[in-house]
């Protein structure tokens, strides 16, 4: 006699249970409760934010269906505008077990017009869960919620992100009301009102008043968000210097040790990715960064599409100014030669294409062995460093080449990798060789 295996979330109990989907708005929410296939849906609508009405349907729903309040609710709704705090308060009910499900994960119909209303999208919803619950693992993605104090640590560089993001804003809107009259500055320092009056048009006279008022409030604009990016950079780096029992600051300095590695790109690196995801899988690294393969396949069509980007898009960029490094670092080594001799003759686009091709080369770092130190072979503070150490290979063996391993600083001993007397540097025993040729294959999670 064979058995059978099917699926299981572990976070998830087994069935009976009620199931609840919630499709959130800014005025209203939609619920659909159900215990499983076959059974019609309850939907009812409760004033959104207003957890009291939540949890009165949720109890009329259970006298509906006759289930006691020992029997597990499992309720899912879509990542968005709304955050994790329905999450934590759903999770926080004695027998309730909620999911935050990726939006751009979930099914549709493909035709050209098709039937979108908050009822339809909450009994899909339902659907999907009950499917998920009973063992298709594949008909969606499960976000990875943050803790409460991971999330509040995310802000302080998102802003500075967001701060500097419009600073280049309002910097190309002064240059471009300047190019609209034919003119440019050298800078927009301290003394750009002063060139303000030494600018001309073309018939010789001075700029027109409205648009010199504009222009010195766009400028001032400019320089109140700039004040306001010195104290968050001061603010990095005084809690840098001061925290030394902070496991997260701790990987900052870590990854300041390498060659290339500034405080914005560390910070970046720890607090998206490294301090609070467990990463379970090759494909999860990849798909963080939107850098996964998506290859297009129908009878006697094939190609790929490119990257999926559908990870952290400040992941993607953080890591495609990374490769930017190779060229400078490494200008004789095969891939530059070949990135020169394929896209350095083309146009802007063509150069953005070939710096792609060069973030996802594969140099090292073994794939399988970052499974190991994934799994429960070492104890939990060990991995984090392990993973640190492999995923930074990862990222600077493809970034910086040679150089990265030429000036690799172990974060166990503190110590350079590269031996006295030796011509080639020595690598740490985890870190194999694998061909060139092979594409970024535990950061993409492409089997290769």
């Amino acid at each position: 006699m064979s058995a059978t295996t099917r699926f299981t979330d572990p976070t998830l109990p087994d069935p009976p249970a009620l199931y609840l989907a919630l499709e959130l708005s800014n005025r209203s929410w939609k619920l659909a409760f159900s215990t499983g296939h076959g059974q019609k849906p309850r939907f009812r609508n409760v004033p959104a934010r207003n957890l009291d009405a939540l949890t009165r349907e949720t109890a009329l729903a259970r006298t509906r269906f006759s289930l006691p309040d020992s029997v597990p609710l499992i309720s899912c709704f879509e990542a968005g505008r709304d955050g994790c705090w329905i999450h934590r308060f759903l999770q926080a009910q004695p027998h309730s077990f909620n999911l935050v499900v990726d939006s751009a994960s979930i099914e549709v119909n493909r035709r050209h017009r098709r039937l979108k209303t908050d009822r339809i999208d909450a009994r899909k919803l339902l659907t999907m869960l009950i499917r998920y619950h009973n063992g298709e693992s594949c008909v969606w993605s499960v976000v990875h919620v943050p803790s409460p104090e991971a999330e509040d640590a995310r802000h302080l560089h998102r802003e500075l992100l967001t701060l500097k993001a419009e600073r280049t804003h309002v910097t190309n809107r002064i240059k471009g009301l300047l190019a609209a009259q034919g003119l440019s500055v050298s800078s927009l320092g301290r003394g750009f009102l002063d060139q303000l009056d030494d600018l001309r048009l073309w018939d010789g006279s001075v700029l027109n008043p409205q648009l010199r008022q504009r222009l010195e409030r766009e400028w001032v604009h400019r320089c109140e968000v700039s004040q306001r990016i010195r104290p968050i950079e001061k603010l990095q780096n005084q809690r840098l210097e001061a925290s030394t029992h902070d496991p997260a600051l701790e990987l900052v300095r870590q990854l300041m040790t390498l060659k290339g590695i500034g405080l914005q790109s560390a910070w970046l690196f720890t607090f998206e990715f490294f301090a609070w995801r467990a990463f379970q899988n090759r494909r999860e690294v990849g798909a963080l960064a939107g850098f996964t393969p998506t290859p297009y396949q129908s009878g006697d069509e094939s190609f790929d599409q490119g990257i999926s980007k559908a990870g952290s898009s400040i992941l993607r960029a953080m890591a495609i100014q990374i490769a930017w490094g190779w060229l400078h670092f490494q200008p004789d080594s095969a891939l530059t030669l070949w990135y020169q001799r394929r896209f350095a003759s083309g146009g802007r686009r063509m150069r953005n294409i070939g710096i792609v091709a060069v973030a996802r080369r594969r140099r090292s770092s073994p794939a399988h062995r970052t499974l190991e130190v994934l799994t429960n072979r070492c104890t939990p503070r060990r991995r984090r460093h392990h993973v640190l150490t492999l995923l930074l290979r990862e990222i600077y063996d493809i970034a910086l080449g040679g150089a990265a391993r030429d000036c690799w600083v172990s974060p166990f001993s503190g110590q350079p990798s590269r031996q006295m007397g030796s011509s080639r540097p020595r690598l740490p025993p985890f870190a194999f060789r694998r061909t060139q040729h092979q594409v970024f294959g535990a950061l993409l999670g492409r089997h290769v």
